[in-house]
């Protein structure tokens, strides 16, 4: 198992142990993320790659890695997820430079 993949798992189980600690606010929070994630005009693989995008621009490893993971099972390719990251850059920086970085190396170890 990659690095990647056990990072990924130590931030679902995080999620999980705040989703047992709150179940309420856990609740709420699923049902907007459910909402968010549903295909509309986006696809569900586009909307993943714009919380990609944004989970970079805002520095959240975390959140890096559990969109990345859903990109792909949405079907998102790399060259889909390069031009998201070139967004986030545009949109945040240096430190998106950063996180992009680490947002394509996700995606890599996680195939």
């Amino acid at each position: 198992m990659s690095d990647a993949s056990e990072k990924l798992k130590d931030a679902q189980r995080r999620i999980g142990t705040l989703a047992k600690a709150s179940p309420e606010l856990f609740g709420g929070f699923a049902r907007v993320s459910k909402v968010a994630a549903t295909s509309g005009t986006f696809t569900a693989a586009q909307k993943e790659l714009l919380a990609v995008a944004i989970a970079v621009s805002k520095g959240c490893e975390d959140c890096i890695l559990y969109h990345v993971d859903a990109a792909l099972r949405h079907g998102a390719k790399e060259a889909e997820l390069v031009e998201a990251l070139e967004v986030a850059v545009e949109m945040g920086g240096g430190p998106a430079v950063m996180y992009g970085a680490k947002a394509l190396e996700i995606m890599r170890a996680l195939q």
